[in-house]
């Protein structure tokens, strides 16, 4: 079967991997000039299955609304006239009771646990290397409330098999040992030894290399995507900036700018491009780097170990597809990056970076068939593109060629939607 796949991030390439390995003709067209250009490109390096939790969540309105006047917050509302941010945020918030939070939370762990085992397989079978550690990723507590409100997510990942432990201020050094450079700041962790770290771009260009030598997967890059052509129920071609591409069926893997490309099939994808930033930043001293990655809980900012760089990553900015880099976002996460390893790296001399997470009020992804016989969605990955990815092209291969799937791709798709 000719199959082509519609960009060429983190979710792109490893949804052409599969397929390829499952003997299929993959092509992958994308508008960057390489992989992984846009919101693959810099984002936080953690690859957290068992920290997959929905930003939706039990006070997040009520929070929402005190983060409005603080200088440092892990969300930010730019105030514009924009009818889809207040759709958005209106779905989010119905998502924030405790009972669907816990239904989309088993959701994205369930992705999630099962990308764990396909990225450890791929890693093995293609020898591919990223900067990659397996040493875990801890969720730093600042504070008492913030231990005690931990327990719900706790109880999901015990009915789920996660491997979890909470630590105390002692304990929480033990695995980061750079934590005693700043004694009394954290209360305690939850610890998750299974998790892992990498850079998502190095990860995503190699990936590529492979598909292409080993597999024989087609790039067309620098290749502007226009439009879906339709016929009697199945989509006919893909029309490009390099003329009409045919093929048996279509992937779309386009992230934030998914909807607009399936909006004239009459297909409506709830997904809003929510804006994030990092940093990168040379390590200057070994014994004051982290070893893996920690989450501040109270900025939800990330901070992960490559070999010689340290990234770091956080804020959720409403702010429609503006890509301009906010020199307050900066502050923030540098301040972040620096109350929590003062002596680690030269904030200084850091990459700033921005980029669109595609997310959906729900926090879960949507994978699986359309109404179209032969169109297929693998989009909506939010902040955890990198850590689902294998997973959900996987299971979405396996959907495709109508095989057993390893888990349940109950309420997925696009149809949870339809109500």
């Amino acid at each position: 079967m000719k199959v082509v796949v519609l960009g060429s991030g983190v979710v792109g390439v490893t949804s052409a991997y599969y397929l390829a390995r499952q003997g299929h003709e993959v092509t992958v067209i994308d508008r960057q000039d390489a992989p992984a250009m846009e919101t693959s490109y810099g984002n936080a390096g953690q690859v957290s299955f068992g920290f997959s939790s929905p930003w939706a969540a039990p006070g997040i309105p009520q929070k929402a609304m005190k983060w409005m006047f603080q200088e440092h917050a892990p969300l930010k509302i730019q105030p514009k006239p924009d009818p889809t941010m207040a759709r958005f945020m209106m779905q989010m918030f119905k998502n924030c009771t405790p009972e669907r939070y816990a239904i989309n939370k088993e959701r994205m762990v369930r992705v999630a646990e099962y990308s764990r085992g396909c990225i450890n397989a791929l890693r093995e079978d293609t020898g591919i290397r990223y900067e990659d550690r397996q040493k875990g990723l801890m969720q730093l507590f600042r504070n008492e409330s913030q231990v005690a409100a931990v327990g719900k997510d706790m109880r999901i990942l015990e009915q789920c098999g996660v491997r979890h432990k909470l630590l105390n201020a002692e304990e929480i050094k033990d695995v980061e040992p750079a934590l005693a450079w700043v004694p009394g700041k954290f209360v305690g962790g939850l610890h998750l030894p299974d998790d892992q770290t990498g850079d998502c771009h190095l990860f995503t260009n190699r990936l590529a290399d492979y598909c292409r030598e080993q597999l024989g997967v087609t790039f067309r890059f620098g290749v502007t995507i226009e439009r879906l052509k339709r016929s009697a129920g199945r989509v006919e071609s893909v029309v490009t900036s390099a003329g009409e591409i045919s093929a048996d069926a279509y992937v779309v893997c386009m992230g934030s700018f998914s909807k607009f490309l399936v909006k004239d099939l009459d297909i409506r994808l709830p997904i809003y491009p929510v804006k994030g930033y990092s940093l990168t930043v040379p390590i200057t001293d070994e014994g004051g780097a982290p070893q893996s990655t920690v989450m501040d809980e109270s900025y939800k900012v990330a901070i992960s170990r490559f070999n010689d760089r340290i990234r770091v990553g956080g804020t959720a900015e409403l702010a429609s597809y503006d890509m301009s880099l906010l020199e307050k976002r900066r502050a923030t996460i540098s301040m972040v990056v620096k109350d929590v390893f003062p002596e680690g790296g030269d904030v200084g001399r850091a990459e700033f970076w921005t980029g669109l997470r595609p997310m959906t009020p729900d926090s879960t992804p949507i994978i699986g068939a359309t109404k179209y016989d032969n169109l297929w969605l693998n989009t909506g990955h939010g902040t955890l593109g990198w850590t689902m990815s294998c997973g959900s092209a996987h299971l979405l291969a396996d959907l495709m060629d109508r095989r057993k799937t390893e888990i349940d791709p109950k309420d997925l798709d696009v149809s949870r939607y339809a109500s």
